[in-house]
């Protein structure tokens, strides 16, 4: 077969080389715009910080540009760099590059695969770097920055990375088309051509050999035949009939052929065809044991619906309890206090009409303002609105299409000024709403009560395990959150913003819902006067230690074996959970109160227990570690049990808050702080220093920050309550806790036990007479310990007579004078 070897006109190839004006005009356009952005771009990068302050001072011959393209290289580099993609500008002045090239007709890229590769690294490299610089610079753009932050408040900072490294990791996956089977197939050819290259050096190959025979080799009409590799021949595929299968002549009397619903298709034959007449009429053909016709009709057939009943299965112990039930009925935990009555609302101070009263002049005055302000700084809005709440107004205002949220989020400041106020907060964007939140705190502030919370329907008719009642939303509605589900609340706040108050605003509304029965508190007062008001309930609600004088702790040195006390209850609790078969206290106790558990195996009715820490920095100040790892051990385990914990300090610093509290504690409620710091140690997040004080809070529940107004509820008031429980019958004694022994053996002071000392007695021995300074403060600094543990090793050093006794002020005596003497020394108590 001739190949077609016709010439192509001279013409022709000069008509193709030949490009119209208007096209070389634009080529060149799209060429010069590429350079002269590139250049800009690279210009703005070397002087940002000048070029940007320049950016607006197009028309100012005062004022010189550092660009190379002066004035308007500026403007470029602030709209492209700055004001949106950052470094991904250089993007764009690359796709002008590759749009001249393609007018100018040279395909030196692919059109649609080079502006697909552009669009992923101008969406993706901004916020790959606002993610390394933190917003830091211009290299991410307000843009960068902006899809940065937002990831960064929604999923946290692994989020962030991980959607940044997924998205990488599927942009070189498609690119590069990295499946396994194709990485598996471009080793084997990678392979395959290996060992090719080393038979084709190989000069004695018999394959080699036999190959260019064949190359050498004349076609069949004797005509050579140029060498060429062989080529693989796939034949069609052949029409392959199925065995067993039997004609069948269909007349036109047929119209359909339908699928049988069951085909036997077993060593190759199909064994069942139903064919379908014009009738309605079905043939069923069958190829081994011949055609037979049937004809049935659905309406001849008597069709009957029988429900099954469910047949109730009961065991012995289920028959047992169901006994017990009809002969005493329920068990009512409440027995042993049957006449005690709670606590009235009379008990808590009424402050008179607490409605809110609309200053009307005062809130056009700010919205004047705001809208003002905004105005001048090229903000438009298109609607506002305000929500007066008790302390604090918010204006919600929606900005016009086109403006930037960053732009009205980086005003707080001007607005503060601007209003003359004290704690503006601004939330942009506001969750679940297309609007942006101003908080601005009102002149005439309303009181919230104790006494109208308590009193609300709301707070009376609900139906959560343990209701706790904080105050009213910035709408003027009451909130409430349920401590069983929290499961733990941290609180922190400076000296006298409210901290105090808001723990007897908690309890205080435990104490107006559950029984004693119910509920126990186990409290940590370091500060020795804040829960002191609570002593009078001991007998009811308190519970402590069996050698506890006192149910309310002061003494930081106590601390530490309540703690290991509540671990030892709480892993008795999950041993009877589990012989239970239960999954949390609720079921525990419903089982207990319909008498399917014995009480003769160890069972009973297991209250709330509540810890409540008022200053948790001071106990880590003095006990460290054996207090921190109990703590976050109960944080941990002790939600199912119903063991919650209520941990407040006035210094919410990393090192008090560490990351292993933090993470067990979800729920978090933040008083006015006095650094943005301390704001972000608590609610990993910025606005708790922006607080007013005088109970104003933030309460973070794990996916959102509200602000309320904490309910105002005072002394007199506590001191009522806990007298008017105190003045009823109670138990016998408070809740007692399991005994709790330390692992280091506790000797006294003249009765030393060699077999009894602590496992750092010698290295503390060894240190008190290295320095001959006999110090606790020392031993724990030496050795890393709690207060308890290094006085329980210097009593011991001072019963076997190393140290002298306790000297006030000044450290004790050291008994022995060098090293050589007290290794002989300790060399005798060994034996």
């Amino acid at each position: 077969m001739e190949k077609n070897t016709k010439p192509t006109p001279p013409h022709a190839a000069v008509q193709n080389k030949t490009l119209s004006k208007p096209r070389i005009f634009f080529g060149v356009l799209f060429v010069l715009l590429s350079v002269v952005l590139t250049l800009s771009f690279v210009s703005y990068l070397s002087n940002w910080k000048a070029d940007q302050s320049q950016a607006g001072t197009m028309l100012d011959k005062t004022v010189q540009s550092s660009n190379i393209f002066g004035k308007i290289g500026d403007w470029l580099g602030n709209i492209f760099i700055f004001e949106s993609i950052g470094i991904a500008a250089f993007a764009v002045a690359f796709l002008f590059f590759v749009v001249g090239m393609m007018i100018f007709k040279k395909n030196y890229f692919k059109p649609w695969k080079t502006i697909g590769h552009s669009l992923f690294f101008i969406c993706w490299l901004p916020i790959f770097m606002g993610a390394i610089t933190k917003g830091q610079g211009v290299l991410s753009g307000v843009y960068g920055f902006q899809i940065m932050d937002f990831l960064l408040s929604v999923i946290g900072m692994a989020g962030l990375w991980l959607v940044l490294l997924v998205s990488i990791g599927l942009y070189f996956i498609l690119e590069f088309n990295l499946s396994p089977s194709n990485v598996k197939a471009k080793l084997n050819d990678l392979n395959e051509n290996t060992v090719g290259r080393v038979k084709a050096m190989m000069p004695n190959s018999s394959e080699n050999f036999e190959a260019d025979e064949e190359l050498d080799g004349l076609s069949s009409e004797g005509n050579e035949i140029p060498a060429q590799s062989p080529a693989k021949t796939i034949p069609f595929a052949a029409e392959i009939p199925v065995k067993g299968f039997p004609e069948v002549e269909i007349s036109n009397d047929f119209e359909t052929i339908k699928t049988p619903n069951k085909t036997s298709f077993d060593n190759g034959e199909i064994s069942n065809v139903t064919v379908t007449e014009n009738n309605g009429n079905s043939l069923n053909l069958n190829p081994t044991a011949g055609n037979n016709v049937a004809s049935t009709k659905s309406d001849d057939i008597d069709f009957k619906v029988e429900v099954a009943k469910t047949i109730d299965i009961l065991d012995e112990s289920d028959i047992k309890s169901q006994e017990l039930v009809d002969k005493h009925g329920l068990y009512d935990h409440k027995l042993d206090l049957a006449k005690f009555q709670m606590p009235t609302v009379d008990l808590l101070r009424d402050y008179g009409n607490e409605e809110i009263s609309i200053n009307r002049d005062e809130l056009e005055e700010n919205k004047n303002k705001i809208v003002g302000l905004l105005k001048n700084f090229n903000v438009g809005i298109a609607e506002i609105k305000a929500t007066v709440g008790p302390t604090v107004t918010l204006y919600e205002i929606v900005p016009e299409a086109g403006i930037r949220v960053a732009s009205i989020k980086k005003l707080q400041d001007d607005i503060a000024l601007n209003l003359s106020a004290l704690g503006i907060r601004i939330i942009a964007p506001m969750p679940g709403k297309g609007t942006i939140g101003i908080e601005v705190p009102r002149k005439n502030p309303s009181m919230v009560s104790m006494r109208s919370v308590i009193a609300s329907q709301k707070f009376q008719n609900t139906d959560m395990d343990l209701p706790v009642v904080f105050g009213k939303t910035i709408s003027n509605e009451i909130f409430m959150a349920d401590l069983a589900k929290m499961p733990h609340l941290l609180m922190a706040g400076a000296t006298g913003q409210g901290k105090s108050v808001g723990i007897n605003a908690i309890l205080t509304s435990l104490l107006y819902k559950k029984h004693p029965s119910e509920l126990k508190f186990v409290m940590v007062d370091p500060k020795k006067v804040e829960l002191s008001l609570y002593s009078k309930i001991e007998r009811h609600y308190l519970a402590k230690l069996p050698d506890g004088d006192d149910a309310i702790i002061t003494d930081t040195h106590k601390v530490i074996n309540t703690l290991n006390s509540l671990c030892i209850e709480m892993d008795q609790r999950y041993d009877l959970l589990k012989n239970a078969f239960c999954k949390n206290l609720k079921e525990y106790n419903k089982k207990f109160t319909e008498r399917k558990l014995n009480p003769e195996n160890g069972h009973r009715y297991l209250p709330y227990i509540v810890l409540v820490v008022d200053e948790f920095a001071d106990l880590i100040m003095t006990a460290g570690k054996e207090v921190e790892l109990p703590i976050a051990r109960l944080a941990q385990l002790a939600r199912a049990v119903g063991i919650h914990l209520i941990v407040a300090t006035q210094r919410p610093s990393v090192n008090v808050i560490t990351g292993m509290i933090k993470a067990n504690f979800p729920a978090r409620a933040a008083f006015r702080v006095i650094s943005s710091v301390d704001s972000r140690t608590i609610l990993d997040s910025p606005g708790a220093d922006q607080l007013i004080g005088k109970g104003d809070m933030l309460y973070f529940n794990g996916n959102e920050i509200l602000r309320l107004q904490c309910a105002f509820v005072d002394t007199p008031e506590v001191e009522k309550i806990a007298e008017f429980i105190g003045e009823q019958k109670g138990y016998a004694s408070a809740f007692m806790l399991p005994e709790y022994s330390s692992e280091e053996a506790t000797s006294t002071v003249g009765a030393f036990d060699p077999n009894e000392k602590d496992a750092l007695f010698e290295d503390a021995a060894r240190i008190i007479v290295s320095t001959q300074q006999g110090s606790t403060s020392m031993l724990q600094r030496q050795l890393k310990l709690g207060y308890n543990r290094a006085g329980r090793i210097m009593d011991q050093l001072e019963a076997s007579g190393i140290v002298g006794g306790f000297n006030g002020a000044k450290a004790r005596e050291v008994q022995i004078s060098d090293l050589n003497s007290l290794e002989q020394f300790l060399e005798e108590l060994r034996k």
